[in-house]
């Protein structure tokens, strides 16, 4: 353990493949946002004493009114979200009181008390879960529809949150996004190729994000219990 820690945790945005016009994390996996989820998992961890959660303009109240719904103990600062993924996090930044940070989203519920546990008592500092990737996946060029090569899976990864850094460690690949103005899906690469050294350790298939209706379906069949692997 190295400390105390920050969830930084995305929650801004409004779905529109699943969500119809309202933020998609309020979208209910067995009748309980599935905002919820993730901090219900952090709530009873004592490494993380601070929350930010940031929220589409406009839907601070519902968030708020949600989070004393369901009595979430650990104190939350509520920041609005910014126009990209990239924006939140680098705003969110600003806010957070300790050394360490941890990125979740609220778009991946199935994320357990376990995870958040283990990425804690990795060795490093800037870690994320990472999977391999089960299929073959090649570059192409969208624009002729042509494959252009091949990629070796053996040495890709599927990138996954939670992941934890130094809060230096993000400041700096954000400002050095800022200087390059480059704009990054995810953390643990923009950190990678702004020269820090960052680690993955195995994820779990179980954590994946939820985008569609399908998904929101197989989330609920998971989180009741149902299956043989929970």
């Amino acid at each position: 353990m190295h400390g105390m820690y920050t969830l930084a945790l995305l929650n801004g945005g409004v779905g529109t493949r699943v969500a119809a016009g309202q933020p998609k994390q309020l979208i209910r996996v067995n009748h309980i946002p599935a905002m919820i989820y993730p901090l219900i998992a952090v709530d009873d961890i004592p490494e993380i004493d601070q929350i930010i959660l940031n929220f589409p303009a406009g839907w601070e109240d519902t968030m708020r009114k949600l989070v004393a719904d369901y009595a979430i103990k650990t104190p939350i600062t509520y920041v609005e979200g910014g126009d990209t993924r990239h924006a939140s996090v680098r705003s969110m930044l600003e806010h957070c009181d300790n050394e360490h940070v941890i990125l979740h989203e609220t778009a991946r519920p199935l994320v357990t008390k376990a995870e958040f546990e283990a990425l804690i008592a990795a060795d490093k500092d800037n870690v994320s879960f990472m999977l391999e990737i089960p299929f073959t996946v090649a570059p192409v060029d969208p624009d002729t529809q042509q494959v252009t090569g091949s990629l070796e899976r053996a040495r890709l990864r599927n990138v996954q949150l939670p992941q934890k850094f130094r809060k230096t460690t993000l400041e700096a690949g954000h400002a050095y996004a800022q200087k390059e103005d480059v704009v990054f899906t995810e953390d643990a690469t923009l950190c990678a190729v702004a020269g820090a050294d960052v680690y993955y350790i195995p994820g779990n298939d179980r954590n994946f994000k939820v985008t569609t209706k399908t998904d929101v379906r197989l989330a609920g069949y998971l989180l009741a219990g149902d299956d043989d692997d929970a």
